[in-house]
C-alpha cells in the first residue's frame, strides 16, 4: 500500500535492465554469438554499476 506511489531506485532500475539483457543474452547465445557476446558484455557493466550502488 505504501510503496504504491514508491518511485524505484536507480539500483532497481539498473537490476531490471540487468535482467532483460541477461534473458536477451540467453536467447542469443544458440543463433548468434557476436551478439550474445555484447549483450553479455553490457549485462556485466550493469552489474559493475549495480556493485558500487551497493
Amino acid at each position: 500500500m505504501f510503496g504504491l506511489f514508491k518511485k524505484p531506485s536507480e539500483a532497481d532500475k539498473l537490476q531490471k535492465q540487468y535482467e532483460k539483457l541477461m534473458a536477451d543474452w540467453h536467447k542469443l547465445s544458440t543463433t548468434n554469438r557476436a551478439e550474445s557476446d555484447k549483450k553479455y558484455a553490457e549485462a556485466q557493466t550493469i552489474a559493475d554499476k549495480i556493485d558500487k550502488l551497493k
